[in-house]
């Protein structure tokens, strides 16, 4: 028996599972929160995620009987896009630029000016948003130069966990294929581009993380920040990778099948062993953990619309999803826009939620479906982008994910896709996606292998009930794409 560590830390807080690494069987996991964040401007310090990180360890070696010294391989898998800077002493020069920073739309939008949509999808996979890192570096360039002077790495969050685990500077192909600058289908920097949008004559070579493959090791937890948290020098530390993609490996997703991740960000993904280059902007063409490709459609406001949504009627979740699933389905109900917080997919950064179709007889259960269907038909347009793109996603539907947990999201989504929505015996995907890649490092198997083995069991099937009528899409469609008045013209 060998116990591997799957870490999740995501932008609310730190999960840490502990497993078997032949079997996958879960020993105990534990959790620790992040500091909250809300954008424009959402940044933390990266000192927090260690802290973190150490005590969801410490919880999951609780909960499992266990002490750090029976850990045998860690992998961390983390947030996306998010920009840490270190000086030459290792020390940490500015908060983190959260994936959910939306400061840098001024520098989105002119890379996309200057290069155009189809220039960016040829050469990275995806169009830049405010969420990618070289628009993050591109705002430091402009409003905090200095810090780029006294900068000796650009790294990611989860390489950042890992380089204080390690002491080595590396990445892997899922999270670099996320930043601008790293073109996955030719396995190569573009430091042309941080030269050209960011600044020129920087040692750009030297201050960025090497890529790794996803079945290779780090190194070893060997730094004294390891050993502070108890770990034994030889424990084998993964490459890691970016949350979804490691959600993808912790759910098992199968070539053709198609993940809805539903957290603070909503996500709808599928594997493809090609890649793919959107140049409507819609799909981010990144590169997997597992060695092929993961074209997804990544939004903002997800569980977060129907949080606000709970609040605003001063009811639990539970009652939220009582309420939506009493709702008639009439055709003229009411339709969200839900760009709650500005919106990634499609790029939209100071738009704003949008309710349509409020009459004097509007109840209570509505205005809970309109919530529930405001995100769900948002990212099945995103399923419908991928498929347009070229990818085959038109096997089974999985979705994972807080949000799965309510029935609500099961059948509204359901009801969309006209299809039936599974859900597999996995409580945090990433975590245990992290684990998977910490199992194939420690037992030198190939990532894919211990995918397959380690696929969690279906635990349920909604089928679809209530047709989403053409009118309701019509008029959702209409919405969702009106030009707000504090929007900056295209």
């Amino acid at each position: 028996m060998g116990v591997v560590a799957g870490v999740d830390s995501s932008t609310q807080s730190c999960t840490v599972e502990l497993r078997d690494a032949q079997s996958g069987r879960l020993f105990g996991s534990g959790r620790s929160p992040h500091p909250p964040t809300s954008p424009p401007v959402s940044e933390q310090d990266p000192a927090t995620w260690w802290e973190a990180f150490g005590l969801a360890l410490a919880g999951a070696l609780s909960a499992a009987g266990l002490t750090a010294r029976d850990v045998d391989a860690v992998s961390v898998a983390a947030q996306c896009h998010g920009l840490v800077l270190l000086d030459a002493h290792d020390r940490v020069l500015r908060p983190a630029k959260l994936w959910n920073d939306t400061t840098s739309s001024p520098q989105a939008a002119a890379l996309v000016r200057d290069l155009g949509t189809a220039g960016w999808a040829d050469a990275v996979g995806s169009v830049p948003t405010a969420a990618f890192t070289i628009t993050k570096l591109a705002w430091v360039a402009q409003h905090e130069p200095a810090l780029l002077d006294a900068t000796a790495r650009v790294l990611l969050p989860h390489d950042y966990l890992t380089y204080r685990l390690t002491g080595r500077a590396v990445t892997d192909r899922s999270e670099a294929s996320g930043t601008g600058y790293y073109a996955a289908h030719e396995d190569r920097y573009l430091v042309d581009h941080l030269n050209r949008w960011v600044r020129a004559g920087l040692p750009w070579a030297t201050m960025l993380p090497s890529v790794l493959g996803p079945s290779e090791a780090a190194g070893t937890a060997s730094t004294p920040d390891a050993r502070a948290l108890g770990l034994r020098d030889d424990v084998v530390v993964g490459a890691g990778a970016g949350d979804q993609h490691a959600g993808a490996l912790g759910i098992g997703l199968a070539p053709g099948q198609v993940l809805y991740s539903l957290g603070t960000s909503g996500v709808v993904m599928t594997t493809s062993p090609t890649p793919v280059h959107d140049a409507t902007a819609w799909v981010d063409g990144v590169a997997d953990a597992a060695g092929g490709w993961l074209p997804l459609v990544c939004t903002l406001n997800c569980a977060k619309v129907t949080d606000t949504a709970a609040r605003l009627l001063g009811v639990d979740h539970p009652e939220l999803t009582r309420l939506a699933l009493a709702a008639p389905r009439r055709a003229d109900r009411m339709v969200l826009a839900a760009y709650l917080d500005g919106e990634r997919s499609p790029d939209r950064p100071h738009a704003r939620g949008l309710l349509a179709g409020l009459r004097s007889d509007t109840t209570r259960e509505e205005l809970a479906l309109a919530a529930y269907e405001g995100v769900v038909l948002g990212l099945v347009r995103g399923h419908d982008a991928i498929r347009a793109a070229g990818a085959a996603a038109d096997g089974e539907v999985v979705v994972t994910g807080g949000g799965a947990r309510s029935l609500a999201y099961r059948q509204v989504l359901a009801d969309t896709l006209g299809a039936p929505v599974h859900t597999r015996d996995v409580d945090e995907a990433t975590a245990r996606g992290a684990a998977v890649q910490a199992a194939a490092v420690l037992t030198d198997a190939d990532v894919r292998t211990v995918r397959d083995a380690w696929t969690p069991a279906t635990t349920g099937v909604v089928e679809p009930q209530h047709a989403v009528d053409a009118d309701v899409w019509r008029r959702y469609r209409a919405l969702a794409d009106a030009r707000q008045p504090d929007e900056t013209p295209e």
